[in-house]
């Protein structure tokens, strides 16, 4: 899983960073491509040189350095993964805060690949608020968490902290790998934004969708090795991801019929879009003018989606809804899970803090098929979208081999 893999490894100043060394050892012999990148501090506990020769390639560490300032941006691009070991509560706070004092910053706040981090530090300075609050910012951001281990620490004390074993490290390594695999070769469909339905030529019917939840499912979907279409409605969003084409639409019968084009190709859909119930029944051609107290518009529903995917779904198929609702609602999730012929739907309640309308962070409960239902905390959206195509994954085991 690591031939040929293009990995950056920061190192900073811990006593831990010598086990930097076996770390890039062992991906030089698995057969990855390996730059290193060090803070200035890192050089008291590995020698540069070591690592150069490890390695294959020059260490880079300062950001004034001969061209290195200039190509933190194309490295950042260049990676498959970039996983900061050992990290340091020092460079962990500059992580959080976003801070650039080093070629090593630079390269983290440029790059586009998945970051991985392995923190060492002291028992106290791991239980610390502030370093918990620095590791939740991280993981929200979509850094990728490495445990750290109970052992003998720099300190002299035993306890936690302790940088995880570079062998532990790299089976991570294959096993993140190994999950961007997972879809590919599989199609995914996926919805994202609002629906604006035109009342006349400056005026719409629409939501407070921002997307952010669609958008997270697209990227995650892609990161598994799927070939996504993302059909959004009008959001300031745009996919990261080569593997997502993006369709923008912005009436929902615009929505159905782009959905309906792609419905025998998909092996995954999920509709999170928030498409309009209703839309005007005729538009005005002109700017309605206020002439009077009262305006009055005829609606007429608009084309169900999902219902429409559910009722031309096949075996090898799978169908996840969204069901956003303030009353009663598992009574409706359940009740959409059934009539809508899908295989999943994910709800979310507008009583709950933290979930709804242009929120970075979202609070789910699944309803599956043969009515299994799990609950989640509080999250950022990405990591809620790795959870529901961590359980989307769970489901196809039975329907196609992955």
């Amino acid at each position: 899983m690591l031939k040929g893999k293009k990995i950056i490894i920061g190192i900073t100043g811990s006593i831990a960073a010598y086990k930097s060394i076996l770390i890039v050892r062992q991906l030089i012999k698995a057969g990855a491509e390996v730059k290193v990148i060090m803070t200035p501090a890192a050089k008291d506990f590995v020698s540069p040189l070591t690592l150069s020769t490890l390695s294959k390639n020059k260490v880079l560490i300062d950001l004034f350095n001969e061209d290195a300032w200039e190509n933190h941006v194309f490295l950042g691009r260049w990676a498959d993964l970039f996983l900061m070991a050992p990290l340091s509560c020092n460079t962990l706070g500059k992580m959080a805060q976003g801070l650039c004092d080093s070629l090593l910053m630079a390269v983290y706040l440029s790059a586009t690949c998945p970051v991985m981090i392995a923190p060492a530090m002291d028992e106290d300075m791991w239980h610390h608020p502030s370093t918990r609050r620095n590791l939740q910012t991280l993981e929200n951001d979509g850094c990728l968490l490495l445990p750290v281990e109970h052992g003998e620490l720099a300190s002299g004390l035993t306890g936690e902290g302790r940088m995880a074993e570079p062998e532990t490290i790299i089976q991570f390594m294959s096993s993140f790998f190994q999950q961007k695999m997972q879809l590919k070769g599989k199609k995914a469909l996926v919805t994202a934004g609002p629906t604006y339905e035109a009342i006349d030529p400056v005026r719409f019917i629409g939501n407070h969708s921002s997307g952010k939840m669609g958008y997270a499912l697209a990227e995650e979907l892609a990161n598994r090795g799927a070939e996504v279409v993302l059909i959004s409605g009008p959001v300031s969003l745009k996919p990261n991801s080569q593997n997502i084409q993006l369709i923008k639409v912005t009436a929902a019968e615009e929505m159905y019929n782009q959905c309906m084009k792609h419905a025998q190709d998909y092996d995954i859909a999920i509709m999170s879009a928030a498409v309009a119930d209703y839309t005007p029944l005729q538009k005005a051609e002109e700017k309605i003018k206020k002439s009077s107290s009262e305006l009055e518009i005829k609606l007429k529903k608009t084309k169900d989606i999902l219902a429409s995917l559910g009722n031309l779904k096949t075996d090898k198929q799978i169908l996840v809804g969204f069901a956003l609702e303030t009353v009663d609602e598992e009574q409706y999730a359940l009740k959409k899970l059934e009539e809508k012929n899908a295989d999943m739907i994910i709800l979310n309640s507008l009583k709950d803090e933290g979930a709804g309308f242009g929120k970075d962070t979202n609070k789910i409960t699944l309803f599956k098929k043969g009515g299994e239902k799990m609950t989640y905390p509080t999250k950022s959206k990405e990591l809620v979208a790795k959870d529901i195509v961590d359980s989307i994954i769970e489901m196809v085991h039975s329907i196609w081999p992955i």
